[in-house]
């Protein structure tokens, strides 16, 4: 793969994995354009899982005293305390259950109609008006402290269904929150949390596959995609969350709009082969 392959696909990852409009959806448009035929598709995987893991590193950067807190209150629970720390650790662990069990599930199964650039037109075309709807008529008040047992379960599921490439794991699990009552910047920090535990998963099964492959030049492909995406997801955070201290999701349900919108005139028009 191309260094500037690489990067383009590193930087997407980044800017994409934490705003509402895809990311997973994102990179298979990129792998379609820019034509990785030469590249095996299981490298391919191997490789979108690297920079998802550049993400993780940034969210664990930015959210550090989160972080802290979690891990304060794996100690606390193990002590028998029940605090926020333990509360906030216990709802995260929920939240993932439904996405661990799908997610293992589609990697032993690995179908091929998760590649598909239709798919990803209609996914992001239609849940841009979740998002909508989310964040315009759900009542807003509430902080990740105030969540419930039931909340997280449901932006669990919600979590589950964005493994689906074009509907967006950012995007489905705040319109989620939103719908549970979080604030905008309230749930993409609860979304961002979620994704720590999510991506490490991946991560896991991606970096067994990395040793299996032995393979040195993806070793490489590999470590230049997780520092792209790092950097990159790094300044995404902190941008869009002093964007969403003053807007709404409204520039996200445009560009979904606009992007799935456009592919579907241009497959079903048969300009672009699928």
């Amino acid at each position: 793969m191309p260094l500037l392959h690489i990067f383009l696909i590193a930087v997407l990852q980044g800017i994409t994995e934490f705003l509402p409009i895809s990311s997973s959806g994102h990179l298979v448009l990129a792998h379609h354009f820019l034509d990785g035929s030469n590249v095996p598709l299981s490298y391919e995987r191997i490789f979108d899982i690297a920079v998802h893991v550049g993400t993780l590193l940034s969210v664990l950067l930015c959210f550090h005293k989160d972080i802290l807190r979690m891990t304060t209150g794996f100690f606390d629970f193990c002590r028998g305390q029940r605090n926020n720390n333990t509360r906030l650790l216990g709802y995260l662990l929920l939240s993932s259950i439904p996405a661990i069990i799908v997610g293992l599930g589609l990697h032993i199964l690995q179908p091929s109609w998760f590649q598909s650039v239709e798919l990803v037109a209609w996914t992001m075309f239609l849940f841009a008006f979740v998002l909508y709807a989310a964040d315009k008529f759900f009542p807003v008040n509430k902080k990740v402290e105030d969540m419930t047992w039931k909340n997280a379960l449901l932006v669990g599921f919600a979590q589950a269904i964005a493994l689906i490439p074009g509907v967006s794991r950012s995007g489905i699990t705040m319109s989620a929150a939103r719908y549970c009552g979080l604030e905008r910047v309230e749930a993409a920090r609860f979304s961002l949390l979620m994704a720590t535990i999510a991506i490490s998963g991946a991560g896991a099964v991606g970096a067994t596959d990395l040793l299996e492959a032995n393979d040195p030049v993806l070793f490489a492909v590999v470590g230049w995609g997780i520092l792209f995406s790092f950097i990159a997801g790094l300044l995404t955070i902190i941008g869009m969350m002093f964007l969403l201290k003053r807007f709404t999701f409204t520039p996200f349900v445009i560009y979904r709009l606009l992007v799935g919108g456009t592919l579907l005139v241009l497959i079903y028009t048969g300009v672009m082969a699928v």
